[in-house]
């Protein structure tokens, strides 16, 4: 329950960035069609047993509204072929192969008029109608039990909990990438990937006071999560990938990526029932890692990738991704301080404008802060520039 005008605004804030219901229901039926396709007696895989799972934004509730309206909405998925299908057995141009010929024939006959486009690790489909959808279809196989005992044991060493590892190792998959020099061959050294586990880390990590003690084991394994029911740990991760999308709306190839946000943000969250106080705990954890001089920041589910490596990757300097990612937190940092310690409604619906593309409600602010509509407006308030930030720790007050 929210005890604080500070979590009100935010409340009222990330509401406005949410996805509308027709988004989300669109999202799942189209997944849950390709689901039904792969799985039909026809299909090239049906003996396969083809798994297609959302990840991504989608399937950890963090997606937020495109800035403009010529933006997609970006769905990502993967498709499991659980047997009859290995690396011992198959290289992964085949298996890419594969899913290409299915997908095809899936947009042929749902009478998708883009093009099926090859990515270096997946499949993009656009839809084109009243909600532009591309989804990205990633082919990938389940790991071996060799590998997945060596993620187990890598990921306890880490120091995540015997009874979680378990669970999420067995969800490692290997993934195809037409940039390695093996795509074409028969390999056992595939990339390894782990979205499920990654999703059941995430649900772990992003329980309130409340859940602490509940098990995952059926957390949202098929389905979309529950959307209208988000914890603060989301809503944040929501704010602050909307606040980045901005500051860096015109050299989007120099932004922090959403996973390196979100990691950051589950190892610091702490079941914390209030959005406030979330965002208190995850800034503080940015800052401390920009602040830190690392360049490491690995994946909980498979402590061998690193999230940050292209921050080192000379082909990748020109981006200068960890400079900005320090830039980025030391604005976020004051801007979040301003919107959840100003009291006035016309700054705080200027700032957000400016700082998050969104148009808050002056009279809901006002009614929030308890101010007169009429007094607030007659107020001229002068926007704060954010050119040359000067970031201050967002502390708890009082």
């Amino acid at each position: 329950m929210l005890t604080t005008k500070e979590d009100q605004i935010l409340t009222h804030l990330v509401e406005l960035l949410e996805l509308p219901d027709s988004a989300y229901e669109k999202a799942k039926n189209r997944y849950e069609d390709l689901g039904e396709w792969f799985g039909r007696d026809e299909s090239r895989c049906a003996n396969n047993s083809p798994h297609i799972f959302p990840q991504g934004s989608f399937r950890l509730g963090t997606a937020i509204k495109p800035l403009n309206s010529e933006e997609q909405y970006d769905l990502d998925l993967a498709c499991n072929l659980r047997d009859g299908i290995s690396a011992s057995t198959h290289t992964q141009e085949n298996l890419k192969n594969l899913i290409g010929y299915e997908l095809a024939d899936y947009r042929k006959a749902r009478g998708i008029h883009a093009p099926l486009e090859p990515k270096h690790r997946c499949w993009r489909l656009e839809y084109a109608d009243d909600l532009s959808f591309h989804m990205d279809i990633v082919p990938c196989v389940p790991e071996t039990s060799t590998e997945i005992k060596a993620i187990f044991d890598s990921i306890t060493n880490f120091g995540m909990d015997t009874d979680l590892a378990e669970k999420v190792s067995a969800l490692a998959v290997g993934i195809t990438d037409d940039r390695l020099e093996n795509f074409k061959q028969i390999s056992d050294d595939w990339l390894i990937s782990n979205p499920e586990g990654y999703a059941k880390w995430f649900a772990n990590r992003m329980q309130t006071s409340k859940d602490r003690g509940i098990v995952f084991d059926k957390a949202q394994v098929d389905e979309l999560p529950l959307y209208k029911r988000k914890k603060p740990l989301q809503r944040a991760i929501q704010l602050l990938k909307r606040h980045r999308d901005q500051m860096f709306i015109n050299n989007p190839d120099s932004k922090p990526i959403s996973v390196i946000i979100t990691t950051i943000a589950g190892y610091a969250c702490t079941g914390n029932e209030s959005i406030r106080q979330t965002m208190v705990e995850v800034l503080s954890a940015l800052n401390a890692f920009a602040n830190s001089g690392s360049t490491e920041l690995l994946n909980p589910v498979n402590p061998a990738e690193n999230f940050a490596d292209r921050w080192t990757m000379p082909k990748y300097e020109h981006l200068q991704l960890k400079e900005n990612f320090a830039l980025w937190v030391s604005t976020a940092t004051r801007d979040f301080h301003f919107l959840a310690s100003n009291a006035d409604p016309d700054q705080l619906a200027q700032m957000a404008k400016a700082r998050l593309s969104v148009t808050p409600s002056k009279d809901a602010l006002s009614k929030i802060l308890g101010v007169n509509t009429a007094a607030s407006s007659a107020y001229v308030s002068t926007p704060r520039s954010v050119s040359r930030p000067e970031a201050k720790p967002w502390r708890r007050e009082g």
